[in-house]
Order: structure tokens, then sequence, then C-alpha cells
């Protein structure tokens, strides 16, 4: 009986994971709809764009990662002063990261695009947040009214 109920367990959350890739992948192919819409790319600045923009989004991905895991590790009540010290300098660290690769891809977009497709592309990367966070907030102030 106990080995049902782990097997159960383990489907509900093998399920729920990849439900979780899934919505994130949805997310990811509707940024890149938008964007494309809103930049209206030539095929030559598209081929050479996305794979750009790809590999910033995939480094700030990772760093996000990296800056989740390392909060994770303790609950800030447990922390001492100097590991909360170490924790915040490894924050600015990390921003400083982050700025690097906007800047690099910036630089390299710059070599491919007008800056004002650039100035939209940034223009595009807000409204579709925007989007996105209005959507979430419909879809969970209907969940409240449903309960």
């Amino acid at each position: 009986m106990k080995t049902i109920h782990t097997i159960i367990l383990t489907l509900f959350v093998s399920a729920s994971l990849f439900a979780q890739k899934l919505d994130r992948e949805k997310i990811k192919a509707l940024k890149i709809a938008h964007i494309t819409e809103q930049l209206d790319l030539t095929k030559t600045e598209a081929q050479k764009f996305w794979p750009i923009y790809n590999a910033n989004e995939d480094a700030e991905d990772k760093l996000r990662e990296q800056s989740m895991e390392r909060r994770k590790e303790k609950r800030l009540e447990d922390l001492s002063e100097t590991e909360a010290k170490s924790l915040l300098l490894d924050m600015e660290k990390m921003e400083k990261q982050k700025v690097a690769i906007h800047s690099k891809m910036l630089n390299e977009l710059l070599e491919i695009l007008p800056a004002k497709k650039i100035i939209k592309l940034y223009q595009a990367e807000r409204s579709f947040k925007h989007k996105m966070f209005e959507e979430y907030k419909k879809r969970h102030s209907n969940e409240k009214g449903n309960r």
C-alpha cells in the first residue's frame, strides 16, 4: 500500500513539474511571437538577432537560477551577520554580471540592428512583461472569485 502511495505521489510531482516546464515553454513562445511582431525584423536581421538574444536570455536565466539557489540555502533568520554580508556581496556581484551580459548584448545588437529597433526591443520586453502580469492578476482574481 505504501508503494502505491509513493508511486501516485511521484506521478503527481512529475506531472506538476512537467506542467511548469510546459508553462515556461509556452510563455517563451509567446514572448518570441510578441517580440517578432513588435520589431518587424527582416529575414537577415532575424537570423542574426535571435542567436544573440537567446544567448542573452540563457545567460540571464542561469544567473537567476544561481541567485535563487544561493538564497534558498538558508532562511534569512538563520543567517549570521557574516553569512548575510557574503550573500549581499554575491547579490551585488550577480547584478554586475547581469549588467555586463546586457551590455554585451547591446553592443552585439548595435552591429546588426538600427538603434531604433533595439529601443523597440526594450519596449516590447516591457509590454510583454506587463501583459503577463495583467494575465496573472486576471487569472488569480478569477480563482479567488471561484472559491
